[in-house]
């Protein structure tokens, strides 16, 4: 986990409004607490713990729950995309297509989503969150891989409202 993660770890946890958060890995170990009496202040203690050997890090989940994606209006080069929406990852964790290995996927390019519909599930802490669309409308392009990382506010989908 290098400083960059720690850092947005400790804003979103100060924004989520939670007073404690223990993340716990195989190499290191992070306590973030927050106070919120009159100015806010942040505490933030890290620990590497000795590894005999050297293991791979997986990137670091915050332990949230699932919460409505954000969706704004977004556009890219080289293509008129200001018509569609972009259905954010609402966590930082992996995304999956499916909701299981031996099940159908959410959605496909082409598929018609309806406000509350389940679009993909985002696993954080080996939790797995279902993240529902806030918009109605019909799937254009899927911007992520099935089980890849995904980053706070990434896009995921672009729909076409209309």
């Amino acid at each position: 986990m290098d400083i960059r993660e720690i850092q947005n770890l400790i804003k979103f946890v100060a924004k989520s409004g939670a007073t404690e958060v223990k993340l716990e890995m195989d190499d290191f170990k992070i306590t973030i607490k927050t106070t919120n009496e009159g100015a806010e202040s942040t505490t933030t203690y890290v620990q590497q713990v000795p590894v005999s050997n050297a293991l791979p890090q997986a990137p670091a989940n915050q332990p949230v729950a699932p919460t409505a994606p954000a969706v704004t209006p977004t556009s890219k080069e080289g293509e008129d995309t200001s018509k569609y929406i972009t259905i954010k990852s609402p966590i930082i964790g992996t995304f999956y297509r499916k909701p299981a290995p031996d099940k159908p996927v959410f959605v496909e390019v082409g598929s018609t989503i309806s406000k509350g519909d389940v679009v993909c599930v985002i696993e954080a802490m080996k939790l797995f969150n279902e993240i529902e669309s806030e918009v109605s409308g019909k799937i254009v392009k899927i911007l992520v891989d099935d089980s890849s990382p995904v980053e706070f506010d990434q896009p995921l989908f672009l729909v076409d409202p209309s």
